[in-house]
């Protein structure tokens, strides 16, 4: 059972090469984008199979808390790529006085 984890690892370790190749290569922004939120998918399966391998169930909790980091990360560099803002910034963010 270990041995199929062991080659599952590795097989996913060889994904995020193949995606960090993705990543610098482009050739879009978006693609850029794709790339590192599919690397941090991969790490959050890579902590996964770490922590059963190593029989630390703690490891667990640490993937579901970099998966909630991933996922907020992506969003807020989509909406810094559309809007060129963080905030609400502009006039469509704020409240008009009547």
């Amino acid at each position: 059972m270990m041995m199929v984890f062991a080659a599952a690892a590795a097989a996913i370790a060889v994904s995020m090469l193949l995606v960090l190749i993705r990543l610098f290569a482009g050739p879009t922004l978006y693609d850029r984008v794709l790339a590192v939120n599919t690397f941090g998918t991969m790490t959050v399966l890579m902590i996964g199979i770490l922590g059963f391998l190593t029989e630390r169930p703690e490891f667990l909790d640490i993937a579901l808390l970099y998966a909630l980091i991933n996922f907020v990360g992506t969003i807020a560099i989509l909406k810094f790529l559309a809007y060129r803002d963080l905030g609400q910034g502009g006039e469509a963010g704020r409240e008009r006085d009547v």
